[in-house]
């Protein structure tokens, strides 16, 4: 690091020096070339701000085997030099609140899903208890006394009859 280079010009010397490219630090950290052609020159306009720079700066750093922390610290410096304001500088009010919003989201899908599953349980429970009442009725001989018999199941049983002794008789 020369005393008397700027962030940019610093960065891009060390990666030369290295001998690293820009399309392996993409390929590496999946930033866009852009940014980190940004990064290097300086336009720090062109970049998606925030903490997000900041992550830029990491993982540019980090890829080409530099101490982010350090780098970090002079990006800020360079960013505030050239007149730009961070927009948020507490950005862990900003994780925080992300965090918060992620906890409640899964809280609220596992709420929903208990009561789907008491409410199939119920469903359940109250099939079972038809069936059981219908067999121990069936078996006792009161479940057809309970339920009408309906007149148009003789004729419709006598129907089915018919046609199944027609397509026997088509097949034999």
């Amino acid at each position: 690091m020369s005393p008397m280079g700027t962030f940019g010009e610093d960065l891009r010397m060390e990666r030369m020096s290295r001998g690293i490219a820009l399309e392996h630090i993409t390929a590496v950290t999946k930033i866009s070339q852009q940014h980190l052609l940004a990064l290097e020159q300086e336009k720090f306009r062109q970049l998606p701000g925030g903490i997000l720079s900041k992550g830029i700066v990491r993982g540019y750093a980090g890829a080409i085997g530099l101490d982010q922390h350090d780098w970090t610290e002079r990006f800020l410096k360079a960013y505030t030099a050239s007149g730009l304001v961070m927009e948020d500088p507490n950005w862990t009010a900003f994780a925080s609140n992300v965090g918060r919003a992620r906890i409640r989201r899964r809280e609220a899908i596992e709420f929903r899903l208990r009561w789907l599953g008491a409410l199939i349980l119920l469903l359940a429970v109250a099939a079972a208890g038809f069936l059981m009442v219908r067999y121990y009725g069936v078996r006792a001989g009161w479940w057809s006394t309970l339920i009408p018999g309906n007149p148009v199941t003789p004729r419709l049983y006598e129907a089915y009859v018919g046609v199944r002794t027609w397509v026997a008789n088509l097949f034999s």
